[in-house]
């Protein structure tokens, strides 16, 4: 099995890059995402690779970092999901960004990927939020309290906070965000305009 490729960038495809490793020619399947931030013809490129294998071909499929083929591997692990639709949400979604929505149920931004219709993105959301904080630096406080805001157990200050926000314009996920970081800040039992003036601050850097 192929795990990694390093050589010479020899031709790019629509969906697809060639790299010459030797005098040999790998077509390797990447996400927009990835195509873009590769080096232009005739230069030295790194990638790691999903080698699938089937009955009739072999496929390889590369990424600019280990973290992200793992996020390649663990979208493929909810029903209705392939290599294809994977690539999509890759193509879209960078791995911080979707370990965020993951996080805080934001289906609206998984639904981004190609071919992700409401349903999958919900699904695919409630597979995989419990398996982001080890998958990345997703700090799972701000997972329990999407969870809370959701199922409307949450404080009343928090839940007013996550709402001024929402209110100002912000989105969902970006607002838990912020009023779980000034969560941190804010000592106990805050009020829910304390805590709406550091997740603004939050939300200003």
């Amino acid at each position: 099995m192929i795990g990694k490729l390093k050589g010479i960038i020899d031709s790019y495809g629509e969906d697809f890059v060639i790299v010459d490793v030797q005098g040999v020619g790998y077509v390797v399947h990447c996400s927009s995402r990835t195509l873009q931030n590769l080096p232009p013809t005739g230069e030295a490129a790194s990638l790691s690779i999903e080698t699938h294998v089937r009955e009739d071909m072999i496929r390889l499929f590369g990424f600019r970092s280990d973290a992200e083929r793992e996020w390649f591997r663990l979208l493929q692990s909810v029903q209705g999901v392939g290599a294809k639709v994977a690539l999509g949400i890759l193509s879209v979604l960078d791995p911080a960004t979707l370990a965020n929505a993951l996080a805080t149920g934001d289906k609206a931004t998984v639904a981004r990927g190609p071919g992700v219709g409401p349903k999958l993105a919900q699904r695919i959301v409630s597979e995989l939020k419990d398996k982001v904080p080890a998958f990345s630096g997703v700090d799972p406080a701000l997972i329990r309290l999407s969870d809370s805001v959701e199922d409307r157990s949450a404080p009343a200050p928090v839940t007013d906070a996550v709402s001024a926000l929402v209110n100002l314009g912000y989105p969902q996920a970006q607002a838990s965000a912020a009023i779980a970081a000034a969560l941190k800040q804010a000592g106990e039992a805050p009020e829910a305009k304390t805590l709406i003036r550091l997740g603004l601050k939050e939300l200003a850097r």
